[in-house]
C-alpha cells in the first residue's frame, strides 16, 4: 500500500525478512506495492513485451568484467549499526547506461559473508529480499541467522540495486517534505479538492525526484539491475549465478533469467511477483491477497470474516471523518490506519499485534499502535526521519512500468476494488495513479519477461495465505519461466514468504541450494 508521504502503495513486492516484516517500502503495505499506474484497462495476461527484442548491447570491457573487488570492514548504513567482523563489504563499478558501456559509471554497494566451510565451498549466493528499494547490504546481516545452513557451503552476498541507499540511491524529499504529505493528503479523496490534491502531491514528489536524482532517474529499472548482477556473477568469478530473490526480488530474478538463461544457477524465488500483471493488475492483486489474509485473520480470532471486514471498514469511514488522537500529538488519519491493519498482516507471528492495535482503535478510541505500524512500514523513526527506500522503490517502478492511470482512470476502479476489499481496496484503487501519473522518465514495458528457455530449473514458492504477492501469481511465473524450468512448490500456510517460516519449504529450499536436489513440480508442504 502507498503511505501518505508517496513511500509506496501496497507493494507488488514487499520487504520480507526471515518472516518478519520490515518496511518493505512502497508497494505493498508493508510490502509497499509500488508498481506504477497504466490504463484502467484489464491487465494484460497475454505474452509480456520481451525486453530483449532491442538492438543487442555492446560487450562489456574488460575493465568492467575483470575488476578486482577491494573487500573491506563495513561501516554502518544510514539509520543503521556496522556489521559484525565477520562481514566484508566492496563496491563494483557498472555502466550507468549499459548502451554506452565505456560512459559513465556508478557503484554497486556489496556485502559479503564467507562461507564457513571452505573446503566445502560452492560459490557465492546473491540475494534481493524485496521493495523494489531495499537494501540488501542493510538487510543481509540482519536476516543471516536464518540463512545458516546455506553459509556452510555459500559466501552469502547482498547488493543494494542501483538506485538504492549506497548504490546511487534517488532520493526526492526532505523529511519535513514527507512530514507535510501525511498531514495533508488523502490517499482515498472524497472530494474534487482531495482528488486534485492528491495528484498534486504525486506530481510534486516526481519532480522532487527528478531535481535531487535526475541523472540516474532514466536507468534504475529491474532490467538494468538484472544486468548489475550478471555483472556480479563475473566479479565474483561465479561460473552461475546462485540466486535467493524474495518478493520483489522474485520479478528481478525472472528478469535475470530471461536476459541470461545459459549463467543461470540454482535460484530460488520465494513470495512471488505475477509477471502477467500490470501496475493495476497488481493492485487488484494485492486487493484480493490482503482481503483474504484479513478474512483468515479474523477466521483465526473466531469471528465472521464477512461482519469483520464491514466493521474494521466502517471504523476506517469514521477515522476518515475524524482521525483518532495518539499520545505523541500527532493523528491516526484513515490512510495510516490502512497502511497499519496491512503491516501485521504480512506474518502470522505479528496477528496479536493486529488484534491490540484494532481494539485500542475501536475500544479506546485511539490510534497509538495503529500509527506505529504505520510508521514501521513507511519508515519513519521517533524522530521524525524517514528513510529512502520509498524513493527507490518508486523510482524503480516508474522506470519499470509504461503505465501512467489518470485520476479518473483510478476513479473508475472503484467499483470493482471496493467489491474486492471494503478494507483495502479503495487504497489501492487510487494508488494506482498516484505513482507514476506525472513521472519525469517513461516507462520501458507494461509487464516483465521472465521466459527463459534453456536455463536451469528455477523453485518457485508460493504461499497459499500470502497477503502482499497472492498464490496465483506464483504458479503464473512457473508457467512464464517455462516448461523444465519454472518448478513449483506450494506452501499451505499465511504471511509473506516460506523460507524461516514452514519448516518443509525451508528443508527443501535447503536440499536444492546445497544438495541440488530439485523437488518435483508440483510438489506441496503443509
Amino acid at each position: 500500500m502507498a503511505h501518505h508521504a508517496r513511500a509506496g502503495a501496497l507493494a507488488a513486492a514487499a520487504l520480507l525478512l526471515t518472516g518478519v516484516l520490515t518496511g518493505c517500502g512502497g508497494g505493498t503495505g508493508p510490502e509497499p506495492d509500488g508498481k506504477p499506474g497504466g490504463s484502467a484497462a484489464p491487465s494484460s495476461a497475454g505474452p509480456s513485451q520481451e525486453v530483449d527484442k532491442k538492438p543487442a548491447l555492446p560487450a562489456l570491457p574488460a575493465s568492467l568484467t575483470s575488476q578486482r573487488l577491494d573487500w573491506n570492514r563495513c561501516g554502518a548504513p544510514e539509520g543503521g549499526s556496522a556489521p559484525g567482523s565477520a562481514w566484508r563489504c566492496a563496491t563494483v563499478e557498472v555502466p550507468l547506461d549499459y548502451a554506452e558501456p565505456a560512459g559513465e559509471r556508478i557503484g554497486i554497494a556489496l556485502i559479503r559473508k564467507e562461507a564457513r566451510v571452505r573446503s566445502r565451498r560452492l560459490g557465492s549466493m546473491l540475494f534481493d529480499f524485496g521493495g523494489p528499494g531495499g537494501s540488501g547490504v542493510s538487510i543481509l546481516p540482519h536476516a543471516a541467522a536464518s540463512y545458516g545452513n546455506l553459509n556452510t557451503r555459500y559466501d552469502l552476498v547482498g547488493f543494494d540495486p542501483r538506485g538504492v541507499a549506497a548504490s546511487a540511491g534517488v532520493t526526492c524529499r526532505s523529511d519535513r517534505e514527507q512530514e507535510d504529505a501525511a498531514r495533508k493528503v488523502d490517499m482515498t479523496p472524497d472530494t474534487a479538492a482531495e482528488e486534485a490534491a492528491f495528484m498534486k502531491d504525486g506530481a510534486d514528489f516526481g519532480a522532487g525526484c527528478e531535481r535531487r536524482s535526475g541523472r540516474v532517474l532514466p536507468y534504475v529499472g529491474t532490467t538494468n539491475a538484472a544486468r548489475d548482477m550478471d555483472l556480479i556473477r563475473q566479479v565474483l568469478g561465479d561460473r552461475k549465478l546462485t540466486y535467493f530473490g524474495i518478493s520483489y526480488g522474485t520479478e528481478l530474478g525472472g528478469t535475470y533469467a530471461h536476459l541470461f538463461p545459459e549463467n543461470v544457477g540454482r535460484t530460488v524465488l520465494d513470495g512471488v511477483v505475477d509477471p502477467t500483471a500490470d501496475a493495476i493488475g497488481h493492485a487488484r492483486n494485492q486487493a484480493t491477497g490482503f482481503q483474504r489474509a484479513l478474512e483468515n485473520y479474523l477466521r483465526d480470532r473466531g469471528q465472521d470474516p464477512k461482519a469483520g471486514t464491514r466493521r474494521i471498514a466502517r471504523m476506517l469511514e469514521r477515522i476518515d471523518r475524524k482521525p483518532l488522537p495518539t499520545s505523541s500529538g500527532r493523528e491516526l488519519d484513515e490512510s495510516s490506519a490502512i497502511t497499519g491493519i496491512v503491516t501485521p498482516l504480512y506474518s502470522r507471528s505479528n496477528w496479536p499485534e493486529l488484534t491490540n492495535a484494532l481494539d485500542e482503535a475501536e475500544k479506546r478510541g485511539t490510534g497509538d499502535l495503529l500509527l506505529e505500524l504505520a510508521d514501521s512500514y513507511n519508515g519513519r523513526d521517533a524522530r521524525g526521519h524517514y528513510g529512502t527506500e520509498s524513493h527507490s522503490q518508486r523510482a524503480i517502478s516508474c522506470a519499470d512500468s509504461a503505465l501512467r492511470p489518470t485520476a479518473a482512470e483510478a476513479r473508475a476502479l472503484l467499483p470493482e476494488f471496493r467489491k474486492l476489499s471494503p478494507v483495502f481496496g479503495p487504497f489501492l484503487a487510487w494508488d494506482t495513479a498516484g505513482w507514476c501519473s506525472h513521472w519525469p522518465v517513461k516507462g520501458e514495458r507494461r509487464t516483465p519477461e521472465a521466459g527463459a528457455p534453456g536455463a536451469g530449473p528455477i523453485l518457485v514458492i508460493g504461499t497459499t495465505g500470502d497477503p502482499a504477492t497472492p498464490y496465483e501469481g506464483a504458479q503464473r511465473m512457473a508457467d512464464e519461466l517455462g516448461h523444465g524450468v519454472g518448478i513449483m512448490l506450494t506452501n499451505k500456510g499465511e504471511g509473506h514468504g516460506s523460507y524461516g517460516v514452514s519448516r518443509c519449504a525451508t528443508s527443501k529450499v535447503d536440499a536444492y541450494f546445497l544438495n541440488g536436489k530439485v523437488p518435483a513440480d508440483g510438489s506441496t508442504c503443509s
